[in-house]
């Protein structure tokens, strides 16, 4: 199995695409960091958030990139730890006018880290 310290640079790499995807906008980009079975779930400004990674996606695809809106954006890593296959990474995504935090799960599938879950909440400031 991997040494934990592989995992976790693996991990703050696909984290580094993730960022991109999201800043992006690119659907493209965002697929070969989740698997295709991903669940997202929380709350965002208080309302229950459910998505399925296609839902998700699809957002994305028919909402205005944070790149191409010119509003400041910023992925930050706060921590990530791994156990053998799997791994958690808790995250900030700041953009437009939300400060997601959100603890993403990941598997090593096939020899590729990917996410397999994602919760998600806003916290204002």
């Amino acid at each position: 199995m991997e040494d934990s310290r592989e995992g976790i640079l693996s991990i703050n790499k696909l984290l580094d695409t993730y960022f991109q995807g999201i800043y992006e906008g690119s659907i493209g980009t965002l697929h070969t960091v989740f698997h295709p079975c991903t669940q997202l779930l929380g709350d965002l400004k208080g309302q229950p958030y459910t998505r399925t990674l296609v839902l998700y996606l699809n957002g994305v695809a028919h909402r205005q990139s944070p790149k191409d809106s010119g509003k400041p954006f910023k992925g930050e890593i706060i921590s990530v730890s791994v156990i053998n296959s799997i791994g958690i990474a808790r995250v900030r995504v700041a953009m437009y006018d939300f400060n997601y935090h959100e603890f993403l799960c990941f598997h090593k599938i096939d020899d590729r880290w990917l996410i397999v879950l994602k919760m998600i909440t806003h916290v204002p400031g």
